[in-house]
């Protein structure tokens, strides 16, 4: 198995940036399907972006232009760069990811990152006005 843990979150404003990172140990792979996701208390996750195994990304209309997610398949870590933070950008974060995809045909959309086998718990990302 997997274990992901994520770092990177914390408090900012509105306008501002952080970058997230995810790290991940356990069995190793040549290569992972990745995403981020966030939760706000009584939602449903929203999933965020992805990152395939050819390096295709994906992302939530929310985030588009203002996150990117990157991965490094032989470090195994990914991260997520935020800029242009919005204070509906508030919630906690998830790094999360697979080791074996087929829905889609293997293409992973912003939409999956919450479905993907393996999750970190999370950092908080507070973003004020």
């Amino acid at each position: 198995d997997l274990e992901l843990v994520e770092s990177g979150g914390g408090s900012v404003n509105s306008g501002g940036s952080l970058r997230l990172v995810c790290e991940f140990s356990g069995i190793a792979y040549s290569y992972y399907w990745m995403g981020w996701f966030r939760q706000v208390p009584g939602k449903e996750p929203e999933g965020v972006a992805a990152i395939d195994t050819n390096g295709r990304t994906s992302y939530a209309d929310s985030v588009k232009d203002r996150f990117t997610i990157s991965g490094d398949h032989s470090k195994r870590t990914f991260s997520l760069q935020m800029t242009r933070l919005k204070v509906e950008d508030t919630a906690r974060y998830y790094c999360s990811a697979d080791t074996y995809w087929t829905a889609r045909g293997g293409i992973v959309e912003a939409e999956d990152a919450p479905k993907l086998k393996y999750r970190g718990r999370g950092t908080p990302v507070t973003v004020s006005s």
